[in-house]
């Protein structure tokens, strides 16, 4: 007894036909010739919901990204997973289950010590986060922003990603 597999057509990539290409590139040359008023018809056929404002560089570049997700495929379900938690991260939320690993994290257990505006700051890492003050962090940018009030690298405001940089 011999088993058929099914598999789904794989989305074409750029490059994969030189028609399909052209064909897109057309439809994106079109977007800069089109009014505010016909961007927002064409919001409405591709996302089927009203277009979110008139702002015409907002609506080219998201019909655009349409236009090609449609043709060539969107993310990756491991890409979306991965955007997700980026987001988190930047967000200082701990919403979802997995941690993203970097290498550029000390052992578990590490006291990582910056003084920011003549106040010392102990940050412990722990296997999924960072501590800073009894507080649970995703990410050592969201216990920076928290410390200084504004965005920072978390690796760089604590002096990780110049050792990195000193190893190679």
């Amino acid at each position: 007894m011999t088993s058929t597999k099914r598999t789904e057509p794989r989305p074409t990539r750029p490059g994969d036909s030189a028609e399909t290409d052209a064909t897109v590139l057309a439809q994106l040359a079109d977007l800069k010739r089109m009014t505010v008023s016909e961007l927002k018809s064409k919001w409405e056929a591709l996302f089927a919901t009203a277009a979110p404002n008139n702002s015409r560089g907002y609506l080219e570049l998201r019909i655009g990204h349409r236009i090609q997700e449609l043709t060539y495929g969107g993310p990756s379900r491991e890409t979306r997973r991965m955007l997700d938690l980026l987001a988190d991260e930047t967000e200082g939320r701990i919403n979802r289950k997995s941690v993203i690993a970097d290498d550029r994290n000390p052992v578990v257990g590490t006291r990582l010590i910056r003084e920011w505006d003549g106040i010392e700051h102990t940050v412990t890492i722990l296997r999924d986060g960072f501590d800073w003050q009894g507080r649970k962090f995703k990410s050592l940018s969201a216990v920076a922003r928290n410390i200084t009030g504004v965005n920072w690298n978390g690796y760089r405001f604590f002096g990780l990603g110049e050792a990195r940089r000193n190893e190679r």
